[in-house]
């Protein structure tokens, strides 16, 4: 998956960047317990943090049409 895409999703379920160094860049919610830290390598998303943002996604039932 495309990073920019994957950032562009957390942004439109209101997580916010707060920090990260180099390829890292951390990322949290109010209401999630769970700290994201993502990983661009040439551009993508390692595939395990795709799952992992689902596994969130799917835990914490987010929907972007509720959080807009």
């Amino acid at each position: 998956m495309d990073f920019d895409d994957l950032i562009r999703l957390l942004q439109a379920l209101d997580f916010k960047e707060v920090g990260g160094r180099g390829s890292h860049r951390v990322f949290v919610r109010s209401g999630v317990a769970e700290i994201l830290t993502l990983q661009e390598v040439h551009g993508q998303v390692k595939p395990y943090q795709v799952r992992q943002i689902a596994a969130l996604i799917h835990q914490y039932n987010l929907d972007l049409e509720a959080d807009s």
